[in-house]
């Protein structure tokens, strides 16, 4: 039986297929670059603008006139162009594509790596560079290597202080940095069933940190009833028996809190082997951990405590950060002595918004820690919000009491 890659993309791994793309998206930093490519390339008519679009996510609001001024430039593109924009305040191109856009069997290419997020809807949803981005945008398809599929089997059930971003780092050292190189990843398993959507989305968005080209959840009823809250209907996805490159087995009872540590996303240790480590900042959200789930958790941790370090949180959508606000989340968090930033990127690709100093440590709920990303000379360890939040409290990383 064929994977979930191969029956999306209508082909065996390994082949080669031209196939359109149902959703194509850039945000604010490739979208510069898609626009001037199609310029060099000479194309002023797109043909599925519809299809097609803009999220400004990472450097907003802009941090200086020379970023004002292209944003600038990319807002009256979309408007001559016909391209639908997200603009400032709207959040994370990834989480925006999340909200009622992306559904089951879609082919989803982003201007952006971490576009495999959008695989938790049982969609092939990969990431591109921003020329490939232009051509798909000018022909409203592209080409692609159908690749093999390392199956994640999961059984059990998370327990204790365990979340799916330990999960998720528990994968990525398991199988490398470059272990899964050009791999799509499979969620597979009867654990599969007790993991939220907000979780699956978190798991797909690390696929692309071993190297593949997508992580997937086969759409069921969960993933049906969190489309139904945005008007969408879709149809669930059958698991069949497929025959996998190889087969990692993860029991979920023996997941516990994790922290990866500076520099490599896959150098992994037990939160209770780096607890003690200073810290002079956490920063809780991105496309990995910003959702309401994510914000609820830390809330209800800090709710009637102070932090005990600069703790900045910043919503992945707008939609993230309404709901917060109408259930007392946002105040619990702000009250605890956090700062709270605008739906969007924040500090994650070290722009602005909270980059660190020359020797500064910062607890993240991001997905990478490369050297000097956040800031030159600054250290990056990541971990889960709940661990985020035990830590921000301590004032160094600490592991979080059982919920």
């Amino acid at each position: 039986m064929s994977t979930l890659s191969e029956r999306i993309l209508g082909a065996p791994a390994g082949a080669y297929v031209d196939r359109d793309v149902d959703l194509a998206f850039a945000h604010d930093g490739t979208g510069v670059l898609t626009r001037e490519a199609l310029h060099e390339m000479g194309v002023e008519q797109l043909p599925h603008p519809e299809r097609l679009r803009l999220i400004f996510d990472h450097i907003v609001p802009a941090n200086t006139g020379t970023t004002a001024t292209l944003q600038a430039e990319l807002r009256a593109y979309a408007r001559v162009s016909g391209i639908p924009l997200s603009d400032v305040g709207e959040g994370i191109c990834h989480q925006v594509m999340s909200e009622g856009l992306v559904r089951p069997g879609m082919i989803v290419v982003g201007a952006d790596s971490h576009t495999c997020t959008a695989g938790a809807f049982g969609a092939f949803a990969t990431g591109v560079g921003a020329t490939d981005m232009a051509a798909i945008w000018a022909s409203g398809g592209t080409w692609f290597r159908v690749p093999e599929t390392i199956a994640v089997n999961l059984s059990g059930n998370l327990s204790g202080a365990a979340e799916p971003k330990d999960l998720a780092l528990t994968y990525v050292a398991r199988l490398g940095m470059e272990g899964a190189t050009y791999r799509a990843l499979e969620f597979v398993g009867e654990g599969v069933r007790g993991i939220s959507m907000d979780g699956r989305l978190t798991l797909c968005n690390m696929a692309v940190e071993t190297g593949a080209k997508t992580g997937m959840f086969y759409a069921d009823d969960l993933t049906l009833r969190y489309l139904a809250g945005y008007g969408v209907k879709a149809s669930s996805q059958v698991v069949e028996d497929c025959r996998y490159e190889r087969t990692l087995d993860l029991d979920l009872d023996d997941i516990v809190p994790l922290v990866a540590v500076p520099h490599r996303v896959d150098t992994v240790l037990e939160a209770e082997e780096v607890a003690g480590t200073h810290l002079d900042q956490v920063f809780v959200g991105t496309c990995t951990n910003g959702r309401y789930e994510d914000l609820e958790r830390f809330a209800r941790i800090v709710r009637g405590k102070k932090v005990a370090v600069r703790t900045l949180v910043f919503p992945a959508s707008r939609a993230v950060l309404s709901r917060a606000i109408e259930r007392g989340i946002l105040a619990d968090i702000v009250n605890a002595g956090c700062a709270v930033g605008p739906p969007g990127c924040g500090p994650c690709l070290g722009a602005h918004a909270g980059v660190l100093g020359e020797g500064e440590v910062c607890l993240s709920t991001a997905n990478r820690n490369f050297k000097n990303r956040m800031g030159v000379g600054g250290k990056i360890y990541l971990s889960s919000v709940a661990t985020a939040a035990a830590s921000a409290l301590a004032g160094e990383i600490a592991v979080p009491e059982v919920a």
